[in-house]
C-alpha cells in the first residue's frame, strides 16, 4: 500500500488538509512498523481491557505474525498511533481451506467519533483483496461490521476453537464462491513467530 495515502472516507481528512473538521484528528492509513508495538498493544489494552487476551480468536493468534501486509494503523499527523487492525491466516475445517480472520480493530477511545475504524476496515479489506485472498472472518456485531458486507449468512457451519457466540462469527467472501461448502473448526495457519519457532527446535 501506499504509506500515509488514505485518509478517512466518513469525513475525508488528511495531513496537511485546510480547514478539516473541528476536533476530528487529520490521520492517514499505513502499513504497521516494528517500532509501533508498545503504542499498539497500550492502545489494545485501553480501547478493549485486560479481557482482550482471553478471547477465542486470541488463541488463533498467539504465537503468530500477521498475514503479510495486513497489519495496518492509522497514524496522527504527529506520528501517534490512532487505530489498529490486523488479519491472519487461518484455515477452514479439515480441508484447509485458506481464509483470513480479522481482529482486534481498535480505535483510541478520545477519538473513536473520527471514522477511524471504518477507514482501517476499508483498507483492510481493500489490502485483503488485492493480494488475493479469497474471505475475511471475524468475530463481532453484525450491526456494526455489516456496513463492510459481513454477514453471519456463511459461516453456520463453521465453528471457533473455544467458546464464542455463533451469531456473531461473520464472514466476507471477497470472491465469490469463497466459502461454498467451507465447514469445521477455524485453526490457525500463519506464520510463527521466530521466537515460538526458536523453542520448537
Amino acid at each position: 500500500m501506499n504509506s500515509l495515502a488514505i485518509a478517512s472516507a466518513d469525513f475525508n481528512i488528511s495531513f496537511g488538509t485546510a480547514g478539516a473538521v473541528q476536533d476530528m484528528p487529520a490521520f492517514a492509513i499505513e502499513a504497521e512498523r516494528p517500532a509501533d508495538k508498545a503504542a499498539r498493544e497500550a492502545l489494545l489494552d485501553r480501547a478493549m481491557g485486560p479481557g482482550r487476551k482471553r478471547k477465542s480468536s486470541e488463541a488463533l493468534r498467539r504465537g503468530r505474525l500477521p498475514a503479510e501486509g495486513l497489519a495496518l494503523v492509522a497514524r496522527s499527523a504527529d506520528g501517534a498511533v490512532l487505530g489498529t487492525v490486523r488479519l491472519w491466516n487461518v484455515t477452514l475445517g479439515a480441508g484447509g481451506r485458506p481464509a483470513l480472520l480479522l481482529g482486534p480493530l481498535a480505535v483510541e477511545p478520545s477519538v473513536k467519533s473520527a471514522g477511524i475504524g471504518s477507514a482501517l476496515m476499508r483498507q483492510a479489506i481493500a489490502e485483503a483483496r488485492d493480494l488475493g485472498h479469497g474471505a475475511i472472518l471475524l468475530v463481532g456485531d453484525e450491526p456494526y461490521y455489516g456496513r463492510f458486507g459481513f454477514s453471519a449468512e456463511r459461516t453456520g457451519e463453521l465453528a471457533m476453537p473455544g467458546p464464542y457466540e455463533r451469531h456473531r462469527l461473520l464472514a466476507l467472501e471477497l470472491t465469490q464462491g469463497a466459502l461454498d461448502g467451507a465447514c469445521g473448526t477455524i485453526t490457525a495457519s500463519g506464520r510463527r513467530k521466530r521466537n515460538e519457532r526458536t523453542r520448537a527446535a
